[in-house]
């Protein structure tokens, strides 16, 4: 028996009706799909920290959640895990021409834009959409779905040639930004920073980066500094509430100092 047929097999018996597990049983799409973003979120954490028997788990935890949706598929009738298997089979064929098909494609660049073009073209296949934009899923993380977003409409034409252009209109972003501040209108700040948010995910997206890999980044790097400074603090006998912004950004400094001369 194959690994894959096991899984299988194991999670048909979770599900049994007379002998299976009752939570396992309890479930459906809605009550698991929460489980599968968590399980996709552990993966790119386990490939941030660069921990190989970490992903490994976490690739399979996964895996499960896939399985777990195709059973259930399986008992409404909808489709089997097979059919899960064969469908990204031909949409990988299908996206890649330059591999299967002897289409000849000059550098990633131009593979990414096939891949999109691709997508729009499947999306009108398939019908029941008004608009490319309409494929991209509203749960979506927002920052995600902004770069999705983008995505879509690049492939239509719709963006920018080069990214110097973006930081031109992060500028003018953020000075609308300033003008509502200034006119202390709640609602225009609400609009405005996320306009400027908007405008941030566009410039990760020109550059090749990963938006939510980048303030990750930022975030582990903000929660390092600020417990070097705790931990400063506490071995001079003092409480963090007892010093002012100027004390407290003196020695954000200096973890800024030690960590690029690899002090700590």
């Amino acid at each position: 028996m194959s690994n894959i047929n096991r899984l299988l097999q194991i999670m048909e018996r979770l599900r049994d009706p007379e002998n299976g597990c009752p939570w396992d049983l309890k479930q459906n799409f809605k009550t698991i799909a929460p489980y599968t973003i968590e399980e996709a979120y552990e993966v790119a954490d386990a490939i941030e920290r660069d921990n190989m028997p970490e992903l490994k788990k976490e690739l399979g935890d996964l895996l499960l959640q896939v399985v777990f949706h195709s059973q259930m598929a399986s008992e409404g009738d909808y489709f089997v895990f097979s059919d899960v298997v064969d469908s990204i089979c031909e949409k990988m064929i299908d996206r890649h021409p330059h591999v299967f098909s002897g289409v000849s494609l000059k550098n990633a660049a131009e593979v990414k834009s096939v891949w999109e073009k691709n997508k729009i073209k499947e999306q009108k296949n398939i019908g029941g959409f008004d608009s490319v934009l309409d494929g991209v899923p509203k749960n979506m993380p927002s920052i995600l779905r902004s770069v999705k977003l983008q995505k879509k409409a690049a492939a239509c034409g719709f963006d920018w040639d080069d990214v110097r252009d973006v930081f031109l209109k992060l500028d003018e972003e953020v000075e609308e930004l300033r003008e509502a501040v200034a006119e202390n209108n709640r609602e225009s700040m609400v609009d405005e920073l996320g306009d400027v948010l908007f405008v941030c995910t566009n410039i990760a997206r020109k550059l090749g980066i990963d938006p939510d890999t980048a303030i990750r980044s930022a975030n582990s790097k903000f929660e390092r500094r600020f417990k070097g400074i705790e931990k400063e603090v506490s071995e001079s006998s003092q409480d963090i509430t007892d010093l002012d912004i100027e004390q407290l950004e003196y020695m954000w400094q200096k973890q800024k100092i030690a960590e690029k001369n690899n002090l700590y």
